[in-house]
């Protein structure tokens, strides 16, 4: 990733130095921040870049007690939590950097593009600290949370279960209180899990001395029964050994097996594991003097019930960063190809004899097609970060700004953004990849060039936190029509302020006019599908939506990139023009080629088409 395109959108586009403004970054600069991505630079390019093919091919292994992962795996994750990275956005009191969250983004884009295997154990255990210092208590805080910030131990995220995978109304891992008094246990109400957890990744290693698991279950009663659906659902941490009150791990181990290691297509730097809870029936030493239940200890985090509340906070968090991953994904396709286009020959131009087989070919980067595929992964690559870095400057509006109205709508725009930051660069910058692989031809079909490992590894995330389906689900279900349509309004209102200030330029005052309608057809769609209260008519067709309004907000995000770029150009210097007319081509490129896909998405929308609704079983 060039930096200055990184830098033109922190600073020039999103002016990330005007956060210095906020109390709790006065300390920062333009100056501490190029230092930080200095710092995240050099250690992606050293530590985890050299590593991301080896890591690819020489999967983890568990010979019956231990899982084996690459030596260079634990030293990517020691140089990471080592410079402070892990802890970057918290206070300085305990190892942080007190950094704004975009400039953490930012930060972490390195490690992402580098390896993305390898970012995932810095990137869970980051956000599970975060939910830790949002919603646990003080004691929680020291013994789980700290430790993670400095990378003593590392974190994971236990939801989905064999059975029931993204419905989580439909676990069936219970915890039940430890004893009559649960309560005074010193880390908080103290309970045993037994259960078994699916697709965890970071789930078992020895890179740490601790792993922290935070575990959705439902509590049980004395009699085992449970509250139905998501009601019952609570939150527990549980440590893979017990701790002190310090952190420190003082055993012995806690009733947490792994079961097996999930095979994956990419995504093979990042143990991914099946846990169960509390199934070797192992009991651990009680502090209550009645005899202790067999199963996981865990402590519950905040209030009975509200589990699935605090987990979306690492959820959301784990959302607009796997959207920042696949874009990285993007931007490593796009580089190796664009690289590769400029040093093949092959082929002649045709208004110079093309079919003369004497003269000398050119590299393909000169052929239009070729420019065409590169154009297109640059405007996926480009575009997904621009919208994952707005997303960043929003959280840091929501945690810092003085102002509760800013503060109000930020937050509602984040809601109705979080679905696209993580499924739009998720779907189109795969599309990216796959462009990659036909810009090197057969060569990009082998494994001798990286661009294969970068579709494989993308290839995840459309399915995890959250599936597309899901996602679409969620925008259309939910995020849009709820408070009467409040966050969809605030959308287009944002929109519409985007539309007027590029419409000055002359150049952009057509783009301008069409993302602006563009819009308008959305909020049209979104209040024809649910014409008549029918979710399932309204629903039918929600993915089409969650691709349509994905397109809308791309399509607003570069033309506001597009107004800064062309308020730069006449006092650039020739390097820095040629960088914004980059943006500038990137832009003209998704308004005629990507805006127009809207209205075919949206036509199934608003018509409600039933063609998959009425679709039955025995028919396929």
């Amino acid at each position: 990733m060039p930096r200055a395109t990184l830098d033109f959108f922190l600073f020039d586009w999103l002016l990330a130095a005007d956060l210095s403004a906020y109390p709790r970054y006065s300390d920062h600069s333009r100056e501490t921040f190029d230092a930080v991505l200095d710092t995240a630079e050099r250690i992606a390019d050293e530590r985890f870049a050299p590593f991301n093919r080896l890591v690819d091919v020489s999967e983890p292994t568990f010979d019956g007690e231990h899982v084996h992962l690459p030596e260079a795996t634990a030293a990517a994750v020691e140089a990471h939590a080592a410079a402070g990275l892990i802890a970057a956005g918290h206070d300085y009191d305990l190892g942080g950097m007190q950094l704004p969250y975009l400039v953490e983004m930012a930060a972490n884009s390195f490690f992402h593009m580098a390896s993305i295997g390898l970012s995932a154990y810095g990137m869970l255990t980051a956000a599970n600290a975060n939910l830790l210092m949002a919603h646990g208590t003080p004691a929680q805080r020291q013994a789980f949370a700290h430790p993670q910030l400095c990378g003593a131990a590392l974190g994971t995220m236990c939801l989905s279960e064999p059975q029931a995978g993204s419905s989580l109304a439909d676990i069936v891992t219970r915890a039940v209180a430890d004893g009559d008094d649960f309560e005074a246990d010193p880390l908080g109400p103290r309970y045993r899990i037994r259960g078994n957890k699916m697709w965890i990744s970071g789930g078992e290693h020895d890179l740490a001395g601790n792993i922290v698991h935070l575990v959705l279950a439902k509590i049980a009663a004395r009699d085992g029964s449970t509250g139905p659906g998501v009601r019952g659902i609570s939150l527990f941490v549980v440590p893979r050994t017990m701790v002190d009150r310090a952190g420190e791990p003082v055993g012995p181990r806690n009733d947490i097996a792994l079961a097996g290691l999930n095979h994956k297509m990419g995504y093979r730097g990042t143990v991914n594991t099946l846990l169960n809870f509390g199934e070797g029936m192992r009991p651990l030493a009680s502090t209550d003097a009645g005899t202790p239940s067999a199963g996981a200890i865990g402590y519950r985090i905040g209030e009975p019930g509200r589990g699935l509340a605090y987990m979306f906070h690492m959820m959301n968090e784990a959302r607009i960063n796997v959207g920042l991953g696949a874009t990285m994904l993007g931007f490593a396709g796009y580089a190796a190809s664009l690289g590769y286009a400029r040093e093949r020959p092959q082929g002649r131009p045709r208004r110079e004899g093309g079919k003369d087989a004497t003269a000398p070919q050119v590299p393909i980067i000169e052929h239009a097609d070729v420019k065409r595929m590169l154009l297109a992964q640059k405007a996926y690559a480009e575009g997904g970060l621009a919208l994952g870095l707005y997303c960043g400057k929003l959280v840091d509006a929501v945690r810092h700004d003085p102002d509760p109205v800013t503060v109000a709508r930020a937050t509602t725009l984040l809601e109705i953004l979080t679905p696209i930051a993580k499924s739009w660069p998720s779907e189109w910058c795969l599309e990216g990849n796959n462009l990659a692989i036909q810009i090197f031809g057969g060569y990009g079909y082998t494994r001798d060039f990286p661009v294969e490992q970068f579709w494989r590894d993308n290839r995840l995330n459309m399915i995890h936190e959250g599936t597309h389906g899901i996602q679409g689900l969620d925008l259309l279900g939910r995020k849009a029509i709820m408070d009467d349509g409040a966050a969809l309004k605030l959308w287009r209102e944002t929109i519409r302020d985007a539309c007027f200030k590029a419409g000055r330029f002359q150049l952009l005052a057509d783009h301008a006019a069409a993302v602006d309608a563009a819009a308008d057809r959305v909020v049209r769609a979104t209040q024809d599908a649910w014409i008549d209260d029918d979710p399932q008519s309204a629903l039918a067709n929600a993915t089409p939506y969650l691709q349509a309004f994905g397109h809308v907000t791309m399509a607003w995000i570069w033309l506001d990139v597009a107004r800064a770029a062309l308020a730069g150009l006449p006092d650039a210097a020739a390097d820095r023009a040629d960088l914004l007319r980059g943006k500038l081509q990137a832009a003209r490129y998704f308004f005629g080629f990507e805006l127009p896909k809207v209205d075919a998405w949206l036509d199934v929308v608003a018509t409600r088409n039933p063609a998959a609704l009425e679709m039955r079983d025995a028919w396929f």
